[in-house]
């Protein structure tokens, strides 16, 4: 298992990965699925080394996005100390093996290493099942709000629920 950069190579499979959590998201939440992404979004997350892969026996087993600032989400200020994880895809042929967990672990020692104090997460929908998941791989779940101003946000997080997650590496 190991875990790297996305490349602009993988884009196909990032694509591929996405179009089967979606269509997954509509079998389990038909109330809340994700949009199709860009390109565009994809290639600079690339380009800006922010789009993760896992991989086992050198395929895709998973991918995820961080980003450093999330105001429109978070309410943040723009002095905050954290990554913040997007979109993990799973690909089914690994359905089972506790990426969430794997990529909390990656993600503790990649956000000590840039001197962050927090890895926080988000999704959309009051989803009991996914919430009590991520606190079992060490997310402390921070409440449910509608956000502020969604304008120029994937289409999901429009009059969404969304769930706040959180750990904090300091304590």
């Amino acid at each position: 298992m190991k875990i790297t950069n996305s490349t602009p190579r993988d884009i196909p499979e990032i694509f591929r990965l996405y179009k089967l959590a979606t269509d997954f998201q509509k079998e389990k939440f038909p109330e809340n699925q994700w949009p199709e992404f860009n390109k565009e979004l994809i290639s600079t997350e690339i380009e800006e080394n922010r789009q993760f892969k896992l991989l086992i026996e050198n395929k895709i087993a998973c991918i995820w996005a961080i980003t450093y600032r999330d105001p429109q989400i978070w309410d943040d200020n723009g002095e905050d100390s954290s990554i913040y994880i997007h979109r993990i895809a799973t690909n089914p042929d690994f359905r089972g093996n506790n990426f969430v967990k794997i990529i909390v672990e990656w993600a503790g020692k990649f956000a000590k290493a840039q001197r962050k104090q927090f890895i926080r997460m988000d999704t959309c929908g009051e989803n009991e099942k996914l919430i009590n998941h991520y606190k079992k791989c060490g997310f402390s779940f921070l409440g449910i709000k509608k956000l502020k101003d969604s304008s120029g946000l994937p289409s999901h997080y429009h009059d969404a629920d969304v769930c706040f997650f959180e750990i904090d590496l300091k304590s």
